[in-house]
């Protein structure tokens, strides 16, 4: 059984409180907190990771919005096929200010340059999340 982590509360540094900011602005609260609450000594050094690298010194750098943050993350992770994350992003690029026909777009784009496998996978999860995200 996997114990629960405590090194999230413990010596924040500045990265990992301004990326928090940011993870949060984009995911949403509630996504966060269930990942960070959930996370065991074991997961807690990626957790700590994602959101200092990531979150702070990627999306929070001056060269690109948000808006074209979310649509290089969901091309890339279209590509990749990896549906859970895209999940996570779909929601992110619709707090972010994209409407669900520029996600078409970029999966029609995703289509012809990275499978059409891959799109359909990514159109199915990201209509669960439009769907949730409308209602």
């Amino acid at each position: 059984m996997s114990k629960k982590s405590e090194i999230l509360e413990e010596n924040i540094s500045e990265s990992f409180a301004r990326g928090l900011k940011t993870r949060k602005e984009v995911l949403g609260d509630k996504y966060v907190d269930a990942s960070l609450n959930n996370a065991t000594d074991f997961s807690a050094p990626m957790q700590k990771l994602v959101t200092e690298y990531c979150w702070d010194s990627i999306w929070n750098r001056p060269g690109l919005s948000r808006r074209e943050r979310s649509i290089l993350n969901l091309g890339m992770i279209s590509a990749l096929n990896r549906q859970h994350e895209l999940k996570t992003h779909v929601r992110g690029a619709l707090n972010n200010g994209l409407t669900p026909d520029e996600i078409t777009e970029v999966f029609l784009q995703v289509a012809i340059y990275c499978g059409v496998p891959a799109a359909i996978d990514s159109f199915r999860s990201a209509q669960q999340i439009i769907d949730e995200f409308v209602e």
